[in-house]
């Protein structure tokens, strides 16, 4: 597994799946066209470009180039990495036709192609020393609900109170809050974060 110091933005959940095979960081998704609407999503990414860098790599069809042009305005230059994977042609074992270009998006991409298009981005690969930090247990959804951030009496409104210690859109789910804060804090952050409530962390 290859370490990256950016996180990878993608279009969908099946993109994510094959980069996440490939690659160890954090890897965010547009939802395709949905982030065009999608403010607080739009928020987030710009957060994490900022702390860690964002690398672009979208599907090589009209639609990806509609999204990764469209994030090009949104987002500052010098935060972001373009990423391009070649024209192939085919079709991904899952669906049951091409698709209107009839090319592979990034799910059917193999490792290799993923390495090489993240290698001519400028991608920041880190070695075992460098990735240190990163070795840490992430913070996951069991976290949350141990902390009362989730699934508890009280935890939405505890949440709430987090986002907005950490300005963020008090409307952030549960799920949207730990992408974030695998991102950019780490365990100790948050729980000094949370040790400054008027209520300890559970």
């Amino acid at each position: 597994m290859i370490r990256i110091k950016e996180a990878i933005l993608v279009e969908g959940r099946y993109d994510v799946n094959t980069v996440r095979q490939v690659v160890d960081t954090v890897i965010l998704e547009t939802g395709g066209f949905r982030i065009f609407n999608n403010a607080e999503q739009l928020q987030m990414i710009r957060r994490i470009a900022a702390v860690r860098g964002l690398i672009v790599l979208t599907d090589s069809d009209g639609a990806g180039f509609v999204i990764r042009n469209y994030l090009k305005g949104a987002l500052p230059k010098q935060q972001v990495k373009q990423a391009y994977i070649p024209d192939v042609l085919g079709k991904e074992s899952r669906k049951r036709q091409v698709s209107k270009e009839g090319k592979l998006g990034v799910e059917g991409m193999r490792p290799t192609v993923i390495i090489d298009a993240l290698r001519r981005a400028g991608a920041t690969f880190l070695d075992d020393n460098t990735a240190s930090e990163r070795q840490a247990p992430p913070i996951i959804k069991a976290d949350l609900f141990a902390w009362g951030l989730s699934g508890g009496q009280g935890s939405a409104a505890r949440r709430k109170l987090l986002l907005r210690k950490l300005d963020l859109p008090e409307h952030m789910t549960a799920n949207a809050l730990l992408e974030f804060i695998n991102a950019v804090s780490t365990r100790s952050e948050i729980l000094e974060v949370l040790s400054s409530f008027s209520v300890e962390p559970y």
